[in-house]
């Protein structure tokens, strides 16, 4: 059987599993629409969480970051996975213990304002469209190798798909669905790996592999070895980072505690049917993450060992088939700047930007490109950081249906996310804005199809996103943890742990670091991409970092307001105390 009949039969198994569970647990009531009725097991629950938080950015674009940054790509291991820890620790059983079915229903009603909820509502929808637009990229890359399509029709395929598990099952289809799309995606990441580490190490356990000697018989260590071969190219070594300390630091901590202010992830927790289980759930999330987070530098390693090694000094007429099917997808490319007919990789860019192919083909079959050639280095190899983990399979020569199982698992992740960010868009709409401050008196029928109207236009504007994205899967991802940890997550951590934050500081502080954090992004990424350099950057923080500034600032306009204005009602004392007392952890309620 083809490696194409069997991606056709994995893909097509798994999304019929998919839709057989969101319409064997259809959602008939708005609890169940929004929290799954609160009845989820902490370990189902767990899983469900560790699919809904390792989206397309986890399974396809780390993995492809690490593989070219190196060093400096450990920052999103080490901000997306202490995160969990920071959600765990400090937020969940209290957020579990108010027991509403949102975030912006936390804030409004501790904050005592239908304008703190309504701002809350706006960050939240900030923080999901940009987070959605790199799920819906990297279903559009899926779907564009394996199914044959371009990008665009890659996209529009997997707005269907999410909107009719999304829009019919709701929380409750969701979570069930995210339960089988874990087990898809780990198999799926963890499958190749094994295979991988085995033939370059000989050690089939690759977080082993990756300190284990190469068998080449050169007798040198994997990152020895890579070291190695990129200095050879022109590179710094795989094991120096070039970020600055201060970049370092701001982008792992906006990731940790983005975190902590990612309104799906929270509205996880709202799941389960007491405070300790939601601190349980956040520990088997950690667990199920841990599987795939600690296996991902290994991947990283092998891939880049892999394609250097395939690519580097190969004449582009013998090139391997993997590499003109991702050519086809304006995803790989190359350009024979010596007129030697061999891909030669060195540092530096062959293309300015992405390429952008034309009809054709020139001299020893290398593709035209509406694009600039730069000619001021070595390099004639661009390759998407996002091809990676799903071309990894065939760079190695692995079996067919084991190219297939990456296929599924990298649909499993991108629209997992998707479906509990657009989920999430749709509650903000239908139960924060309408039932709770515009239309109170809405019926629930009403409410449930305000929320499936709200999540079918999301899911519109969701693919044009993912058409036309600000910047590669993790990249904007980590624009979206930037946006979370500047706006809701100090609103969240002061509305639990001070009794003295008013609205009137909350609301100013929600504001300014929204407003800051996603005017500094739009700055270099969008209006001025020219000047995204570590010289113009504020403090030498990059776009992926500035959260945290944005999160400092927040702080403080909120403590300078709140000390201008008037103190908050002596009931959200009582209620800031019901939250925290110890009795919460058995799901006790204060008296």
């Amino acid at each position: 059987m083809s490696t194409q009949t069997l991606i056709y039969i994995f893909v097509a198994v798994s999304f019929a599993l998919y839709i057989g569970i969101a319409i064997w647990t259809r959602a008939g009531s708005t609890k169940e629409f929004y929290v799954a009725g609160g009845g989820v097991h902490p370990v189902v629950n767990g899983m469900a969480t560790a699919a809904d938080w390792m989206s397309a950015a986890s399974f396809i674009s780390m993995a492809g970051l690490i593989a070219f940054m190196g060093y400096d790509g450990s920052v999103y291991l080490m901000g997306w996975t202490g995160g969990y820890v920071v959600l765990a620790l400090l937020l969940a059983p209290y957020l579990r213990k108010f027991g509403q079915f949102t975030v912006p229903d936390f804030i409004g009603t501790r904050y005592y304002s239908k304008v703190a909820r309504t701002v809350a509502v706006i960050c939240l929808i900030f923080i999901s469209f940009t987070y959605i637009a790199g799920q819906m990229r990297g279903v559009g890359i899926v779907f564009s190798r394996f199914l044959d399509v371009s990008v665009e029709l890659g996209v529009i395929i997997g707005m269907c798909i999410v909107f009719f598990y999304a829009v019919l099952g709701g929380m409750k289809g969701i979570t069930y669905t995210q339960v089988a799309q874990y087990c898809v995606l780990i198999f799926a990441y963890m499958v190749p790996a094994f295979f991988i580490s085995m033939l370059i190490t000989g050690n089939p356990i690759p977080q082993l592999g990756l300190g284990s000697t190469v068998n080449d018989g050169s007798g040198m260590y994997v990152l020895e070895k890579l070291d190695s071969s990129l200095q050879e190219m022109g590179f710094g070594p795989y094991t120096d980072g070039s970020k600055s300390m201060i970049d370092v630091f701001c982008i792992t901590a906006a990731l940790m505690i983005g975190t902590a202010g990612l309104p799906h992830v929270i509205v996880r927790f709202f799941t389960v049917p007491k405070a300790s289980d939601a601190r349980k759930s956040a520990g088997w999330a950690l667990i199920f993450i841990a599987l795939l987070y600690t296996t991902a530098p290994a991947v990283a390693a092998f891939s880049r060992i892999n394609f250097n090694a395939t690519v580097d000094g190969t004449a582009y007429a013998e090139a391997p088939g993997w590499f003109t099917n991702w050519e086809k997808n304006n995803l790989i490319a190359w350009v024979d700047k010596n007129d030697d007919g061999v891909m030669e990789i060195a540092k530096g860019d062959a293309f300015k930007g992405a390429p952008d192919y034309a009809e054709g083909t020139g001299a020893e079959g290398q593709r035209l490109l509406n694009n600039e050639v730069l000619t001021d280095n070595a390099n004639e190899v661009y390759v998407d950081k996002d091809i990676m983990v799903l071309a990894n399979p065939e760079i190695a020569n692995l079996p067919g249906w084991v190219i297939a199982l990456v296929a599924a698992g990298g649909l499993a992740a991108a629209l997992s996310t998707a479906a509990g960010l657009l989920l999430v868009i749709s509650t903000a709409v239908s139960h924060d804005l309408l039932k709770s401050t515009f239309k109170p008196d809405i019926s629930e029928k009403g409410e449930l199809l305000a929320a499936r109207v709200a999540a079918t236009c999301a899911i519109v504007v969701a693919g044009f996103l993912g058409i036309y994205p600000p910047g590669w899967v993790a990249q904007v991802v980590a624009f979206a943890f930037g946006l979370a940890a500047a706006s809701l997550f100090p609103a969240i951590f002061m509305g639990i742990f001070t009794k003295a934050m008013n609205k009137e500081g909350a609301i100013a502080g929600m504001v300014t670091g929204l407003v800051f954090t996603f005017s500094y992004i739009a700055y270099f990424k969008l209006m001025n991409p020219d000047a995204n350099v570590a010289e113009n950057w504020l403090f030498g923080i990059s776009p992926e970092g500035i959260g945290v500034i944005g999160m400092l600032l927040n702080f403080a306009v909120a403590i300078v307001v709140m000390k201008m204005t008037s103190k908050p009602p002596v009931e959200v004392a009582r209620l800031v105390d019901s939250i925290r007392v110890p009795r919460g952890a058995a799901g006790a309620h204060a008296h």
